[in-house]
């Protein structure tokens, strides 16, 4: 009898052994790692190399590169018939004028390059002479350049033939090069002229505005974004995720283009960066890395 009731209570000791079993690693896994650390979630992104361009900007002024005036060669003509307005392009030898002779008789006056028309005071019965106002402005050959002043810090960086990419307003992007860099320097403003050939098959117009983007060089290194950067009394500094806790890193940042910054010295490729650095984050704290790609998913 003894060993019948034992059997019957041995199904139930099993049962009860095996849900105490079960039941021990769901409290170990509800119990939080004492030892890891609660902080707030930050965006973070690796910090990446990348090549930046090193660009002189310089604002300035389109004008005309070589302006020729159009007049005869004798006394005493007078205008019989115009045959080119201002803002026309011309071609070298198209006439541009009918002229009467003082003896009677008609000459013609031609275009002695080829242009643009960029200023007139020809007008039927006026007199027209070798020495007198000119009946014809000609852009010779509808060639620009911007002229414009950069800071003498620039000057040395730029040099005849170097690339540009010009934004003329009304007139949109073309394409230049700088033809000339002034060799001084204007004392009080300390700034220097610099012109910049314009290469368009467009028609421009004398004195518009104009801003010349011009590479000089090229440097690669680590790139963060700009909101990574803290400029501060502390100096520049960018914050780094290491070990779910942030490191403040002194910083030496080098040139900027479109919303990245150089950092030339304090990051290594490879690191991870607070996308978005703020004074709220301090050296020590603990934190909770989320990838930007992550966060935007």
């Amino acid at each position: 009898m003894r060993n019948f009731a034992a059997s019957r209570q041995l199904p139930t000791l099993l049962f009860a052994t095996l849900l105490c079993l079960f039941s021990l690693p769901t409290l170990a896994a509800d119990e939080p790692d004492p030892a890891a650390p609660k902080g707030a979630a930050v965006t973070v992104l690796k910090a990446a190399k990348a090549c930046f361009s090193n660009i002189v900007e310089v604002s300035g002024i389109l004008i005309a590169r070589d302006e020729t005036s159009v007049r005869p060669e004798r006394q005493g003509l007078k205008v019989a018939e115009v045959l080119a307005e201002a803002g026309e392009t011309v071609t070298a030898g198209q006439t541009l004028a009918r002229l009467t002779l003082p003896e009677g008789g008609v000459t013609l006056l031609a275009a002695p390059v080829a242009g643009t028309i960029s200023a007139s005071s020809a007008v039927v019965g006026a007199t027209a002479s070798g020495k007198g106002e000119a009946l014809f402005s000609i852009i010779a050959r509808n060639e620009f350049d911007l002229v414009g002043l950069v800071p003498v810090q620039d000057i040395s960086k730029l040099a005849v033939n170097q690339t540009a990419r010009i934004k003329i307003i009304g007139a949109g992007e073309v394409d230049g090069k700088v033809r000339r860099v002034a060799t001084t320097i204007e004392p009080n403003s300390q700034l220097g002229q610099v012109l910049v050939q314009v290469t368009a098959p467009r028609r421009l117009l004398v004195n518009s505005s104009g801003r010349a983007l011009i590479k000089t060089g090229q440097s690669c290194g680590v790139s963060v974004p700009l909101t990574a950067v803290l400029y501060g009394s502390a100096g520049t500094v960018v914050q780094v995720v290491r070990r779910a806790r942030v490191e403040t890193r002194q910083v030496v940042v080098g040139l900027m283009s479109g919303g990245q910054v150089e950092i030339s010295k304090g990051i290594e490729e490879g690191e991870i960066v607070v996308a978005r650095a703020g004074a709220l984050l301090r050296e020590g704290d603990p934190v909770r890395a989320v990838t930007a790609s992550a966060e935007g998913k």
